[in-house]
């Protein structure tokens, strides 16, 4: 039996390695990714998408070209109402657009709601992931919630480094159908 990393410790691992990452190593890496993505996501029509905080990937460019093509695109914001997040349709990411709860960007109050049932494509960001789909959040629970609502195809966003062969998981946590990374597509094992 593998041992299993305690969530704190497989955190404070990933947070160094990504404190690490340069600003160019970043770019190149998030352009890799988003041509991956493209490729996987042509056949969604509506898509959430992630607001990408300063350590993650940024699938931004991705973002703005996917309005552009007419996609229906939403990001979460936070429901300050139930403590949950929520997706609204944006249709411009500029003028749609503010710093939320949290400082993550999310969209303005006008943009209207989309239900988690209505997504074909749901991308994840996570401090980590493993081959069963499993992931680990920055231990809020948010994305486990939204998650756990939405329909479509769920597909964890992240570096090589943040795979990992098992994570520790509860009841609670949720997982995605896929993971993609700069330089990979995998399948969840089960």
């Amino acid at each position: 039996m593998t041992n299993v990393e305690p969530k704190e410790l497989v955190r404070a691992r990933i947070r160094e390695a990504l404190a690490k990452i340069s600003p160019a190593v970043r770019a190149v890496e998030s352009i890799e990714l988003c041509a991956r993505l493209k490729v996987q996501m042509h056949s969604a029509h509506t898509v959430l998408f992630f607001a990408p905080m300063p350590d993650e990937l940024d699938v931004w460019p991705l973002l703005e070209e996917s309005l552009a093509d007419g996609k229906v695109i939403a990001l979460p914001f936070y429901d300050a109402g139930t403590k949950l997040y929520q997706a609204r349709h944006i249709r411009n990411a500029n003028a749609d657009i503010i710093a939320g709860k949290f400082g993550v960007l999310e969209p303005v109050a006008d943009c209207p709601e989309i239900p988690f049932s209505k997504f074909d494509l749901v991308l994840v960001p996570g401090m980590a992931f493993d081959l069963n789909g499993d992931r680990l959040g920055r231990g809020r629970g948010f994305y486990d919630r939204m998650l756990e609502k939405a329909s479509g195809i769920k597909c964890g966003v992240c570096y090589d480094f943040q795979l990992v062969e098992k994570l520790p998981t509860e009841a609670h946590d949720a997982r995605v159908n896929f993971i993609l990374t700069p330089t990979r597509c995998l399948r969840r094992k089960n």
